[in-house]
């Protein structure tokens, strides 16, 4: 019996498990969305923007460690998207986006409607399609799931043609999949692996660089019992929260350019240095040829690409992480518990240095300090919540101030840095989780970006956290411009910022606001007991406040300035009615 393309199409979600999909209609996709209309099985979130649907797709992913999945039509719904796609490749995030099209025999006509997505998303996604003939389409979708989760995970995505979903064709469900130039390594070298133990074993001064792949890898458990085995302390890329207890005795917290004091001299201080899951990007590293100048590289990634890109490797390992840290721990299982007297030293040294310069901030009993709001929010959720961010300061304070002692309990835009992410992939992670309490910890004007997404969290019903910190201005390109441009306030000062209070009521979402420390608690606890629709809590900050440490640019990593060593602007604050 022959059906539709586009019953094809909702045929292969089902078979891959997909219960939710994000999406947008138009015109080139209404077989599909007609198809929708009497499903049952398959629920589909219409967001209010396409990039929207992408990131909240991704936020599915992260929080649930499943494939996310968006549908969007042609033209401008495509190009929509690109943003959200890039963010997820960079992050190596699973999703499958599928993209409606003109027609096959008007591709190249300039349609209307028409974009290549194929063409201007290649770049950005780990692979895409453009089927032709609706008999190709349950095989595509079959290897489009099966490549954007296995290996490096990442987007595909496949542009349909509104001719092949209205064709007729025999459902046909490929139970294998077989892609004979795809092929990625999932266990190590065995040789390799045996060399890693040993320079784990001959090290004095070892640091773990715990990153995004573990917790791609579902390596959270190898990875703490490595750890715990050697007595190597760990510290974790921004992508790498969670991976690794950020409240264990071993942990350093993270890295890099608004890292830890103690992560950065630890780096800096050792002989040897295993990166696992992690790229080794400039954000980490500083200046790379001052980047841990005494320490021999272990690293360990699925992606081979990886491995040297940004920094010289002494032994490289290629394989799932998962994989590879239970060959190791099977080649160092009799040598538990003999590296604590070994690393006495060194591990006194970082506990001297975290006693040091712990991550702080100069409280005030007059004015909110962002940093404040971030301790209060992991009091009252003890820790137990999925943490989403937008990008900026609000980003690096959640990074510093909360502990994530689970994986997928982090989800933030690392590598593309992109604004307007943490709300839309907020809805997604509460779809995702419906049981879990899901904050968004944004700034004032990143959540002005996708802010129309309100609309979708209210009609779901989703009880996503919105803290707001409100500093009326974008913080950390002010903060550079403070540091390094003179107070030269170039188009940072948001001048109008909307009462985002009423703005939530305009949806009918809640509306909640804290202008006095003695407030953020009372704001935080009636958030809490609202459970059917989202809220917004806006926390009026110090607009003077900056995130320390920084490293500049260009200076290594244990190069970082400090908060008693810049002066305070004078400029008054605004009041905020």
């Amino acid at each position: 019996m022959k059906i539709s393309g586009a019953e094809i199409l909702i045929e292969c979600l089902k078979k891959e498990g997909v219960k939710h999909v994000f999406g947008y209609p138009g015109g080139v996709v209404l077989n599909i969305f007609d198809i929708l209309y009497d499903e049952k099985d398959l629920e589909l979130i219409l967001t209010r923007h396409e990039q929207g649907a992408i990131h909240s797709a991704d936020g599915y992913a992260r929080a649930s460690g499943k494939v996310g999945v968006a549908i969007v039509t042609s033209g401008p719904g495509a190009t929509n998207t690109v943003t959200g796609i890039a963010t997820a490749s960079m992050d190596s995030i699973p999703m499958v986006i599928i993209s409606g099209q003109v027609p096959t025999m008007l591709i190249g006509n300039d349609a209307f409607q028409e974009a290549d997505i194929v063409g201007i998303t290649r770049p950005c996604t780990k692979h895409n399609y453009l089927v032709k003939d609706v008999k190709d389409l349950a095989k595509t979708m079959r290897e489009a799931f099966h490549i954007a989760s296995t290996g490096r995970p990442g987007p595909v995505l496949i542009d349909l043609p509104k001719d092949v979903t209205a064709g007729m064709a025999e459902f046909k469900w490929p139970e294998d999949v077989k892609i004979r130039s795809y092929n990625p390594t999932y266990h190590g070298n065995k040789w390799m692996t045996k060399q890693a133990a040993q320079m784990i074993s001959k090290a004095k001064k070892p640091v773990i660089m715990c990153g995004g792949g573990v917790i791609l890898s579902g390596a959270a458990k190898e990875m703490k019992e490595l750890a715990e085995t050697t007595s190597i302390p760990v510290t974790m890329t921004m992508m790498g929260l969670g991976g690794f207890p950020g409240t264990h005795k071993l942990s350093l917290d993270m890295l890099g350019m608004h890292g830890s004091y103690y992560a950065n001299k630890a780096v800096q201080g050792s002989d040897l240095l295993i990166g696992i899951g992690v790229r080794f990007d400039d954000r980490v590293t500083g200046k790379t040829s001052a980047f841990a100048p005494d320490a021999k590289i272990i690293h360990i990634d699925i992606d081979p690409t990886s491995i040297r890109k940004n920094v010289n490797v002494d032994l490289p390992v290629v394989g799932d992480i998962k994989n590879v840290l239970k060959d190791i721990l099977n080649v160092m299982k009799d040598q538990k518990g003999q590296w604590g007297p070994v690393r006495k030293a060194w591990i006194k040294q970082i506990d001297a240095w975290k006693k040091e310069r712990p991550f702080t901030y100069n409280q005030d009993k007059k004015i909110i300090k962002p940093e404040f709001v971030v301790e209060k929010i992991y009091e009252i959720t003890k820790g137990d919540a999925i943490i989403c961010t937008e990008v900026g300061q609000n980003q690096m304070w959640a990074a510093q101030f909360y502990k994530y002692d689970k994986p997928r309990r982090w989800l933030s835009s690392g590598g593309l840095g992109t604004m307007g992410y943490g709300f839309p992939a907020a809805i997604g992670a509460q779809l995702a989780c419906p049981d879990k309490l899901v904050f968004d910890i944004a700034g004032d004007g990143s959540i002005q970006m996708n802010i129309q997404e309100l609309a979708t969290a209210v009609i779901n019903k989703l009880p996503v956290k919105v803290a707001i910190l409100n500093n009326r201005f974008l913080g950390m390109v002010r903060q550079w411009q403070e540091l390094f441009f003179k107070e030269r306030y170039s188009h940072t000062d948001l001048d109008v910022v909307p009462d985002f209070v009423k703005v939530a009521e305009a949806y009918n979402a809640a509306g909640l606001r804290a202008s006095k420390p003695d407030e953020v608690m009372p704001v935080l606890k009636e958030a809490l007991k609202i459970k059917d629709r989202p809220v917004f809590m806006d926390f009026v900050v110090d607009w003077r406040e900056k995130v320390y440490p920084m490293v500049p640019a260009g200076a290594a990593i244990d190069e970082m300035i400090f908060d008693e060593e810049e002066k305070k602007p004078e400029k008054k604050l605004k009041a905020v009615k």
